[in-house]
């Protein structure tokens, strides 16, 4: 048995509640639309069917109607041409074909009424089917925001303080260490790549340095 005829006799808003309150609302909200899709079309064929009769007996009943006209005015032609017994049966085909007139007008405004009344229900189930599926729009709107949020809060509640300033911590050392190390190559690289020549050129340059420096504290030496 399908949710929807389980639930066939609560009214739509209590529906709604209960799609609410569902653990996955858009999975229910769809099951229920494709159980009131599928209600609908049952509910179609039964309407048709019961058109059906009422347009058999409406038709069964303008026969006879006709019928009734029309042997009544035989009646007339016979009875002017003075034939009696083509009157009478004029006349008894006529009655019996009132009886069944009046009989199937019965039938016919009985279906017809019930037809009227089925074709009411048909309209309301599918204006509820259209509502639902209306519905199942915002339901999924709502749904999917909360997820959302709900998925924003778990990683802001991941992402603490104390763990940012830790991670920053380490990526600060980090880049540290690594500036420590290529300076360290630097060096390496720039002091492998003198000549002899050129370290002797620097200590020429630094014993000229000293020698200078020796000279100028030579000359405050004599002015004491």
């Amino acid at each position: 048995m399908s949710i929807f005829k389980r639930l066939r006799d609560l009214t739509l808003s209590n529906v709604y509640a209960l799609i609410e309150k569902a653990e996955d609302p858009i999975k229910l909200t769809d099951q229920y639309i494709r159980d009131m899709t599928e209600d609908l079309a049952d509910a179609e064929k039964a309407v048709a069917a019961q058109i059906a009769l009422e347009k058999k007996f409406k038709q069964l009943y303008e026969e006879q109607a006709q019928l009734v006209e029309k042997r009544g005015e035989q009646a007339h032609v016979a009875a002017q041409a003075q034939n009696i017994d083509l009157a009478r049966r004029a006349l008894e085909e006529k009655k019996s074909a009132e009886a069944k007139a009046a009989e199937y007008k019965t039938s016919y405004d009985s279906n017809k009424a019930m037809a009227d009344n089925l074709r009411g229900k048909l309209d309301e189930m599918r204006k509820q089917l259209t509502d639902m599926k209306n519905k199942r729009e915002t339901i999924a709107a709502r749904f999917n925001a909360a997820k959302a949020q709900e998925q924003i809060n778990k990683s802001i509640a991941g992402f603490g303080t104390d763990s940012a300033s830790a991670g920053l911590k380490r990526m600060e050392e980090k880049m540290l260490e690594m500036e420590a190390r290529a300076e360290a190559s630097n060096e390496l690289t720039v002091n492998k790549g003198k000549s002899l020549d050129d370290e002797f050129a620097a200590l020429g340059k630094d014993k000229a340095v000293e020698d200078e420096l020796a000279a100028l504290l030579k000359q405050y030496e004599k002015k004491e």
